[in-house]
């Protein structure tokens, strides 16, 4: 007998048998809302044979995982209808902006026209209920079949492949490489809208993970996606547009003329955002907001250096130190302490205090003890000359509600985040949180004694702050700055890798380390020795000018 552990309930089969079967059969669940499991913390398709004792997750698409599950299917069928009605022409998914994706053809703009026809051919596609099939190559019969339909970005992904099989996903006659799980088939992915966007291109629109059912009103970012065009026409013309290019150029020996040419254009864009403040001196308070491990201590070091070179002195004030005395600190709904929600900062003494350094008025500062949990006066004072600007780092840094009192005309609002263009290949984002969850991992176990996998178990919770907190005002900036570097994945690989593999294989943490390991797999590590002591790196590398 098999014993299969669900919910606290231990499940006796006879037989080997497929989740899916044992979903059906055994628990009497049929909702097509499931598109995947874990077993044993490893993240499998409904496909998965249960041969052994194994303890069961199922995955709705309120998870993490369960939605990139959706998604990743959803977008399987999007990529199989553009191919069925533009034969030969490349398609691209870039990168989030929402709750969509934005995709385009460097071949040809997509017309209206063209939109409602890959609607009808998607919801053909998923009204069909076509399975998606794994199959497993080898990695000589997969570089053959991609020669011959020519997709060189996943051929180029072979050449820094470990292992020796290749895993492609078929759907009728399609195929393709998708990193990660698929849902059993297409009827899975029902919920989506295709819609016309800029330059273009088009968004397909997926249902938030609480809310699965619904396609919600899309938000249009135009900030944000001017951001990540800069950035993507610029890593275009560098021939960086996926990891297959990155890993040529290290390979070939011009790792450091990367590393170069992407801290020059960070240089040029904090000296811009400088200039802005400097053209305007209404502006006496700059604002800084993004979400964890965007970089935001290292970047307003820096904007302050381009602002000395503007004539102007950055004064930096804390908003740690306005929070309420924590007996006055709101609760969550599980009476837990919610340090992050904009009540548990004094916000008529931080605007009191703010109006009263912007006339020019000295003001005695508070220090927050954190220890016992009390709002202290220690001596310190502050005043702002002429010449100089508050700088003010914080989650809030975009609400109005956080300066209500002080008029917009003299505000600097920044928003910053490592907003990732590189792509795995043509079809596979490497997420921008991602990108900030990699940064994390090796700040928290350098700077802060934690291993991966407690930021692993913490993150859920910081994502959640970060979509109630801070993307819902980043719009409001009068800048964007984009932190993220092209090659910094392949300057983490080294010390990423080893923590990665230490999470424990028991731990529900697992397959989260698991998935960015071998995501990781794919670059060709980059010498981190020649990234400059000031770069925004050194923030979470170590070794930088700012934290001696």
């Amino acid at each position: 007998m098999i014993n299969v552990t669900y919910e606290g309930e231990v499940y006796k089969i006879p037989n080997s048998m497929a989740v899916i079967d044992f979903m059906k059969n055994v628990l009497k669940i049929k909702s097509k809302e499931i598109v995947a499991c874990k077993a044993f913390y490893e993240v499998k398709s409904l496909s998965h044979i249960i041969d052994r004792d194994t303890h069961l997750e199922l995955l709705d698409t309120t998870t993490a995982d369960g939605n990139r599950i959706y998604v990743r299917g959803l977008t399987f069928v999007l990529i199989k209808a553009f191919e069925e009605l533009f034969p030969g022409k490349r398609f691209v998914v870039n990168y989030a902006l929402g709750h969509a994706l934005y995709c385009e053809s460097p071949d040809f703009k997509i017309k209206a026209g063209d939109i409602e026809a890959i609607k009808e051919k998607m919801n053909g596609i998923i009204s069909r209920n076509l399975p998606f099939e794994k199959k497993v190559l080898t990695l000589e019969e997969a570089t053959k079949l991609y020669e011959k339909c020519g997709k060189d970005d996943k051929k180029g992904l072979l050449e820094n492949r470990m292992k020796t099989h290749v895993s492609i996903y078929y759907c009728g006659k399609s195929f393709n490489y998708f990193y990660g799980t698929m849902p059993p088939s297409t009827g899975y992915v029902k919920c989506f809208d295709v819609v016309k966007y800029r330059d273009g291109g088009l968004l397909l629109e997926y249902p938030r993970r609480f809310n699965p059912n619904v396609i919600e009103k899309f938000k249009d970012s135009k900030k944000l996606y001017a951001t990540f065009l800069e950035y993507d026409n610029i890593h275009k013309a560098l021939g960086l547009e996926t990891i297959s290019g990155l890993n040529k150029l290290i390979r070939q020996g011009k790792g450091g003329d990367v590393i170069r040419v992407c801290e020059a254009l960070h240089e040029k864009k904090i000296a811009q955002i400088a200039d802005m403040i400097a053209s305007d001196r209404k502006k006496k308070l700059v604002l800084i907001a993004g979400p964890s491990s965007s970089g935001k201590t290292t970047f307003a070091q820096r904007l302050g250096i381009q602002l000395q070179v503007n004539g102007i002195k950055a004064v930096t004030l804390s908003i740690d130190n306005y929070f309420v005395n924590r007996v006055d600190n709101p609760k969550d709904e599980n009476g837990n302490y919610d340090f992050e929600c904009l009540e548990a900062i004094d916000i008529p003494l931080f605007n009191e205090q703010l109006k009263a350094l912007l006339a020019g008025k000295e003001v005695k500062l508070p220090t927050y003890d954190f220890t016992e949990g009390v709002r202290k006066y220690l001596g310190n004072t502050a005043k702002l000359g002429d010449d100089e600007v508050l700088v003010i780092e914080g989650i809030h840094g975009l609400n109005e509600k956080l300066t209500k009192l002080i008029p917009r005309e003299n505000k600097f609002k920044i928003y910053i985040s490592a907003l990732t263009t590189l792509n795995i290949d043509d079809c596979n984002r490497i997420t921008t949180t991602d990108t900030r969850l990699l940064r994390r991992i090796i700040r928290d176990f350098k700077f802060r004694g934690h291993n991966a996998q407690a930021t692993i178990k913490m993150w859920e919770s910081v994502r959640a702050g970060e979509e109630k907190y801070i993307f819902p005002y980043q719009e409001e900036a009068d800048a964007m700055f984009n932190s993220s570097m092209v090659y910094e994945i392949a300057a983490f690989k080294p010390y990423a890798e080893s923590l990665l593999a230490s999470v424990d294989y028991c731990s529900p943490e697992f397959s989260e380390a698991k998935r960015l390991y071998e995501f990781l797999s794919y670059l060709v590590p980059i010498d981190s020795s020649v990234i400059p002591n000031n770069s925004i790196l050194r923030e979470f590398l170590g070794g930088g000018v700012f934290y001696r």
